[in-house]
């Protein structure tokens, strides 16, 4: 995805929907080159156009997510990435900062295996040697391309890991880090209870959102690995609380 597609993104995101006259303004293009760009986006179900209007399409939608704050995700993969040692199982919940870790695994060469209950990680690695995959059944969730049910659970009870990787979609300090899906969140935890730790990647601006479900991880959290935005308050209640936290330049 290009830098261009990256910056339409990061605004839909941020303001939701936009006059297409506007974006092609603010991206210093020519009218008809943004409705190319975007009838690309729409062709991928990224976007959707309304009315002389763009906005996201399924909120959910890793392909969408991926390329908001890409490079810092990226560089949050790339940490991720060198916790895990040659010849490691590990499990890997869905997110695109999780899509990249995979993606990184990948690039590094190493004989490693990810278990994971998301079909789109699975996808996007697919022409991988290595890490080598396998998908934990479920119930589908088609925005998603994501597998959460009771038969997560009774397919992770195959594995025992070190370390499980996850996203969030926000965080409170009353109740910690939040997913925004009941059944995703209970596919997390599921998950947590075959791994000895959980590690969290997500960038900075997680810690402003609240989603509706906590994880209710308890100690399981061990590790969250984020960009330098993170408040000094919340990385001091993180570490408080004996969680390593680990941070990479934003972009």
């Amino acid at each position: 995805m290009g830098k261009r597609d990256t910056r339409i993104l990061e605004v839909l995101t941020q303001r939701k929907r936009v006059e297409v006259v506007e974006l092609a303004r603010e991206l210093g293009v020519s009218a008809v080159t943004m409705r190319k760009d975007l009838d690309a986006l729409e062709a991928r179900g990224v976007i959707v156009r309304q009315h002389g209007h763009a906005a996201l399409g399924n909120p959910n939608d890793i392909n969408g997510r991926l390329a908001y704050h890409y490079e810092t995700k990226q560089s949050i993969a790339a940490r991720a990435c060198e916790l895990v040692d040659d010849g490691e199982t590990v499990m890997v919940e869905s997110g695109s900062c999780c899509a990249l870790l995979a993606s990184a695994l990948d690039e590094s060469g190493r004989s490693i295996v990810v278990v994971t209950n998301s079909a789109f990680i699975a996808g996007y690695v697919r022409n991988a040697r290595s890490p080598r995959t396998v998908l934990l059944g479920g119930a589908y969730q088609n925005d998603a391309q994501v597998n959460v049910g009771p038969m997560v659970a009774q397919c992770a009870e195959n594995f025992r890991v070190e370390r499980l990787f996850i996203g969030v979609d926000g965080f409170t300090r009353e109740q910690g880090f939040t997913n925004s899906d009941q059944m995703r969140a209970q596919a997390v935890r599921d998950m947590a209870a075959r791994a000895t730790e959980v590690v969290v990647l997500t960038e900075s601006e997680k810690f402003d959102r609240s989603g509706v479900v906590p994880l209710n991880l308890g100690d399981k959290i061990r590790c969250v690995i984020t960009d330098d935005g993170i408040a000094p308050d919340i990385r001091a209640r993180l570490e408080n609380d004996g969680v390593r936290v680990i941070t990479v330049p934003s972009a």
